[in-house]
């Protein structure tokens, strides 16, 4: 014969334990709970063949090949105020975790500068994807022999040489050149900097003795310097390279305090769930281990680095306070 009250209690600490159980494991439910409902977008702040573009249908390749989503994925470009467009499109998408911007430093320089109101804070920080070094590079009948050489001059003359910095005044090739001259003691505002439209119009200069150094993309010089027209004096590279760059210095070889990487970022619109957040952290993380993706980034000499979402959001703030700290020097923040 069974006692009522211990039924009773029986079944009040049965109610009890699972309300324990589903409270304990309710966080991992929620973090594998969401997919993609719809179509992936991942908008570009460039035209089709940049460098943005690129990683951005390298990534929509992989993601479609691996079957790594279950819905169509698509490249949007945005091109048009240097990265405005893109970063406004996106903001507008608030509280949408199907879209996926690829970006640079654009976007904090952008902001320091005055050129926007949108800043990273606008956001949900996902992952860093790649990163890219700036090789300094002179001709190779150049008097300047080593990235020594090349500060000790212009410690004397910041104007004494003038030097590519890219499409852009401000932009993250200026901010790595500057930051290493900064950290061997050159009064950088002084610096005799020329912009081009293009990476490729500057190397022309520097191979024509138009200019006496460029600072720029490995692929833009790597060929040349193969070809034994120009010398790669420097790369802003945190440790040395392997492959073709392994005979190359780093800044901090040369004793200057300097590493600056050229990285490409994911960024998602803000307001995203950590479910959302969670499910791309372990989506992005798989692309970066393909043969497919790891093989291009080799090709285009890109760094196959990852950081998830917890490691960008912190990634974000000191790259921001760099850059910021380079164009204060520069006379660029606002």
């Amino acid at each position: 014969m069974m006692i009522p009250g211990r039924v009773y209690a029986s079944a009040y600490w049965r109610c009890i334990l699972g309300v324990a159980l589903t409270a304990a494991v309710s966080p991992f439910a929620t973090a594998q709970s969401w997919q993609p409902e719809k179509a992936v977008e991942i908008p570009v702040g460039t035209g089709p063949g940049g460098p943005q573009d690129r990683m951005g249908r390298l990534m929509q390749k992989v993601l479609q090949e691996n079957r790594l989503v279950n819905v169509p994925v698509n490249v949007v470009n945005k091109p048009g105020g240097g990265g405005v467009v893109v970063y406004d499109y996106v903001r507008q998408r608030a509280n949408d975790p199907h879209v996926l911007m690829l970006h640079a430093i654009a976007l904090f320089t952008n902001h320091i500068m005055g050129k926007s109101t949108i800043s990273h804070a606008d956001f949900t920080p996902i992952a860093i994807m790649g990163s890219e070094y700036i090789a300094v590079t002179v001709r190779a009948d150049s008097p300047i022999r080593n990235g020594n050489d090349l500060v000790e001059r212009l410690k004397k003359d910041p104007a004494a040489l003038s030097v590519v910095i890219g499409t852009g005044a401000g932009n993250a090739t200026h901010i790595s050149f500057a930051h290493a001259m900064k950290a061997g003691g050159v009064d950088i505002r002084k610096l005799k900097t020329v912009v081009f439209n293009s990476p490729s119009e500057g190397v022309a200069a520097l191979l024509g003795g138009h200019v006496d150094v460029t600072a720029g993309g490995l692929s833009n010089v790597l060929q040349h310097a193969q070809a034994g027209k120009v010398r790669i004096i420097a790369l802003g590279a945190p440790q040395r390279l392997t492959g073709k760059l392994a005979t190359v210095p780093t800044w901090k070889e040369l004793g200057i305090n300097s590493a600056f990487e050229l990285w490409r970022g994911v960024a998602a619109p803000k307001g995203l769930s950590r479910a959302q957040i969670h499910y791309w952290d372990d989506v992005l993380a798989k692309i970066t281990k393909t043969d497919l993706w790891r093989a291009d980034l080799e090709n285009n000499h890109i760094e196959n680095v990852y950081k998830d979402s917890a490691e960008t959001a912190r990634y974000w703030t000191t790259e921001y306070e760099s850059a910021r700290a380079v164009l204060t020097e520069l006379g660029m923040a606002k």
